[in-house]
């Protein structure tokens, strides 16, 4: 047996989108590996085991993880590395992959919603379509500087940067043959309670990000699939997250549930593996209830054969119970009564 290292695409925000085999390793995890500033807390609160060790991303260092892995490996520890979306899509997956391989631990990826997919969900549109674009470039934020060989493509884009460089973005997809009326949708912390998803166009693009204020990572996607409606104009808000039993989440974790989820949470929690008894130590056995013992008859009646047994039984009288009701007094004899005479 060996440790094992998940790496968990928790999603792209909501706690309630991560995978059921996301939500599981997590349950298992004795060790979890976590940045909050990118994964939703409650993604983490919700599953965890109470006794599992979290770790802040955000603040060790690549070494420092390296030093889990290790731990992982001699005690065949079970960790969970979450990544914000899914983590084949700017993870830095391949490093931690072949650092984990190299010290022998069981290693496994499971998958996540993108936030591609969920900015795709909350505008009502498909990013590829067989009448406008037929395909979808995913640039990071080391492929932003090469928006302009992108766009010349004229396929739909998925950009993935900092909102400060946003001048930059439309400095690049302008050149690479984009027009000013081009939609952009805006996505900034996709599916949670505060998201900002905003539909605007290229022109207003630099003017939408400083309104919003979104200097941090955010997500561009550019292309005439994302057209809207006649009724929406352009850098309105398109949604906000509904009120439900998953965004009420924030007001009330405890009064959280997962009803599906949740018989199988709890097996996974408490099916651990029990530490192994030293040979030394006695094994407690289970002392059954006490048993009402009935008093054992004589010697010499288990001694007499079954027939006298069974005959004596018939000589021994029934047994009578006494009556409380008073018994009727006679009459005692008058004593002005006369006694008979004596014959002489």
């Amino acid at each position: 047996m060996t440790g094992r290292v998940s790496f968990v695409g928790a999603g792209p925000g909501a706690a309630d989108l991560i995978t059921l085999r996301g939500a599981k390793r997590i349950a298992e995890a004795d060790v979890v590996i976590w940045a909050p500033s990118v994964v939703e807390i409650e993604c983490v609160r919700e599953h965890v085991r109470p006794d599992a060790e979290l770790v802040d991303f955000s603040r060790v260092s690549e070494s420092e993880v390296l030093d889990v892995y290790r731990r992982a490996s001699a005690g065949q520890l079970k960790v969970v590395r979450l990544h914000a979306g899914d983590p084949s899509l700017w993870g830095g997956l391949r490093e931690q992959y072949e650092a984990c391989q190299r010290l022998g631990l069981a290693v496994e990826v499971v998958p996540g919603v993108s936030a591609v997919s969920a900015a795709g969900a909350a505008v009502g549109r498909e990013l590829t379509s067989s009448d406008v674009a037929r395909s979808l470039v995913l640039a990071g934020p080391e492929g932003a500087e090469h928006l302009k060989d992108f766009a010349a493509h004229g396929t739909t884009l998925a950009i993935s940067a900092s909102g400060a460089r946003t001048a930059r973005i439309v400095e690049q997809l302008r050149a690479g043959g984009c027009a000013d009326d081009t939609p952009v949708v805006v996505a900034y912390k996709v599916s949670l309670p505060d998201e900002t998803v905003v539909q605007t166009t290229l022109g207003e693009l630099e003017a939408c990000v400083k309104e919003h204020k979104l200097y941090r990572t955010t997500l561009f996607l550019v292309g005439d699939v994302l057209k809207a409606s006649g009724r929406r104009s352009a850098d309105e808000p398109v949604r906000r997250s509904r009120a439900s039993k998953w965004g009420k989440r924030r007001e009330s974790p405890s009064a959280t549930a997962w009803s599906m989820v949740h018989d199988w949470q709890e097996t996974a929690r408490a099916n651990r593996p029990a530490p192994k008894a030293k040979p030394a130590e006695p094994v407690l056995a289970l002392v059954p209830e006490p048993v009402e013992v009935q008093e054992e008859a004589p010697v010499e009646e288990a001694l007499k054969p079954k027939a006298a047994v069974a005959a004596a039984a018939k000589k021994k009288p029934a047994s009578v119970q006494a009556s409380t009701t008073p018994r009727p007094r006679k009459p005692a004899a008058s004593r002005t009564a006369k006694k008979p005479k004596r014959a002489n």
